[in-house]
């Protein structure tokens, strides 16, 4: 038989982005090493915040993931953010990331806060903090947020702000993401 050759640019296609998102708590080894992994990249190699991104606060924290999920199957972790206790009562927020490629989803982000925000207040929360940076200040007022202060985090513009618990849930929990808008040219 011949050999075949196929006339493709490797550009022709745009990579894969699932639609079946799920937000949870991870649990499973995978997960976890995924909300590291995730963690990482964003932090350290992209955003070059934090030389190393694990902390003193990753043994106490809750890690809650958004999980890939394709045919069904969970896939990959794109995105992740952590929450844990300080005080009786008092809960912070933070880590905060979504895969790139995932940015424009649109839901992934909202729906990682809203996890995050109503899994505290169920472990009996009455404050929930977060240390946010200074150019997501905007994104997480529209999110029922308020500012308390502005702070410097190695050298970088943050802002202390504090959750509006009497709004949580904004959404509805463990269930699947709605997709992604599609643009369809017909």
């Amino acid at each position: 038989m011949p050999p075949q050759s196929f006339a493709l640019i490797d550009d022709t296609f745009a990579d894969f982005l699932a639609n079946d998102l799920l937000v949870k708590t991870a649990q499973a080894t995978w997960e976890r090493q995924g909300y590291y992994t995730l963690r990482r990249e964003v932090f350290s190699d992209e955003q070059q915040l934090l030389a190393q991104d694990r902390d003193e606060k990753d043994f106490q924290a809750i890690p809650i993931v958004a999980v890939a999920h394709h045919c069904g199957m969970p896939e990959r972790v794109v995105g992740a953010v952590r929450i844990y206790e300080t005080d009786p009562g008092v809960w912070y927020g933070g880590r905060l990331c979504v895969e790139r490629a995932y940015r424009r989803h649109g839901m992934i982000g909202k729906a990682l806060i809203n996890e995050a925000v109503a899994r505290a207040i169920e472990l009996g929360c009455h404050t929930f903090l977060a240390t946010v940076q200074h150019a997501n200040e905007a994104y997480f007022l529209g999110l029922h947020w308020h500012t308390l202060n502005a702070v410097d985090v190695f050298g970088h513009a943050h802002c202390l702000m504090q959750a509006q618990l009497d709004c949580y849930p904004f959404m509805p929990r463990n269930v699947a993401l709605p997709s992604r808008k599609v643009v369809r040219h017909d």
